[in-house]
């Protein structure tokens, strides 16, 4: 049987095969506009899929562009949502439909990333925080702007700030580079912030994890964080193989 991964986010689409002992394959991206999708998938993809799991937290017109596209090749659609609980690992939301598929996803593939407590960091449109311990308890967390949507908004309301441009510096000499250390500096020190407070409450420093698109730039000032580009497919592959075991 052939089973891929869908991870539709707000500026990406990453899928990747599903192997048939849970790991995931070579992760790849296609064009992220509705009028694009169809045919990236068409040339990136087998002609038929015996079941596609998709997890999005796209807005709904880029959703069905997904579906409509994924309907004409796959045999079955398996849609993630968020649980309260699953596979030992239980949120802290009241109301599971409030966390974010993709911040729920992240959660679920740590226990094969790491032991004992993480600090899971998504950067992509928004800075999503979340802590979950060693049993599996999701403590709970924070979302602010990512430094792109910081840099986006800014450009917005002033249009003589540059969109993109600049380098890191802790004081720096010129609009561009002043931007870009602002920015980035405002994510790392929420990060930074949430790491030491987390330590604090656990009594141990946990696991810093990053992913998202715009986490290169933040893991450049956290030396002791570790990149993970496919975490949240990884948490849809222990999603899908819990939920086709049942």
């Amino acid at each position: 049987m052939s089973a891929w991964l869908f991870d539709l986010g707000n500026t990406r689409l990453k899928c990747a095969p599903l192997h048939a002992d849970g790991r995931i394959g070579d992760a790849i991206a296609l064009p992220h506009r509705e009028e694009d999708v169809a045919a990236a998938m068409a040339q990136r993809l087998p002609a038929r899929i015996d079941v596609a799991y998709l997890a999005s937290v796209a807005q709904p017109g880029l959703r069905v562009a997904v579906l409509d596209a994924l309907a004409s090749r796959c045999g079955r659609i398996s849609i993630a949502r968020t649980q309260s609980s699953f596979d030992g690992v239980r949120i802290a939301y009241a109301d599971p439909r409030k966390l974010g598929v993709d911040r729920f996803l992240a959660l679920l593939a740590v226990p094969g990333r790491v032991r004992g407590p993480a600090l899971v960091c998504g950067v992509g449109t928004a800075l999503t925080i979340d802590l979950i311990d060693a049993a599996g308890r999701h403590i709970g967390g924070r979302i602010a702007p990512s430094p792109t949507l910081m840099r986006e908004v800014l450009h917005a309301r002033a249009p003589q700030l540059p969109e993109i441009g600049g380098v890191y510096d802790d004081f720096a000499r010129d609009t561009e580079d002043a931007l870009a250390s602002g920015c980035e500096g405002a994510g790392v020190a929420l990060i930074q912030q949430s790491l030491a407070t987390a330590t604090q409450r656990l009594g141990q420093t946990p696991a810093l994890l990053l992913h998202g698109g715009g986490s290169d730039a933040l893991a450049r000032r956290l030396p002791n964080a570790t990149e993970v580009a496919t975490l949240v497919l990884e948490g849809l592959a222990r999603w899908a193989c819990v939920e086709t075991a049942a």
